[in-house]
């Protein structure tokens, strides 16, 4: 298992555009890929799940991975994020 703290850049915060950005770039990968926020865990391969977390602009959510490509799916979500989810 591996967890990276990062801070969400979109003006908009994690809205339907930058939500279904993640979930796309999560379902890439075999991992379980979730997120904590405010004591709350979110499945980062569901639109829902993510949109239900209420993430907004300049929120730090916890990006945890788990499984056999659990180092590269961290380094793309990460990435994917601090490049602000294609807005």
């Amino acid at each position: 298992m591996v967890t990276q703290k990062v801070v969400i850049k979109n003006p908009t915060g994690l809205h339907l555009r930058p939500a279904g950005n993640l979930c796309k770039e999560a379902m890439k990968f075999r991992s379980m890929i979730t997120f904590t926020f405010r004591e709350n865990t979110a499945n980062a391969k569901s639109v829902l799940s993510v949109l239900g977390a209420c993430v907004k602009s300049g929120d730090e959510i916890e990006l945890i991975c788990e499984g056999e490509d659990e180092e590269e799916a961290l380094e793309s979500l990460v990435a994917a994020i601090e490049s602000g989810l294609g807005e």
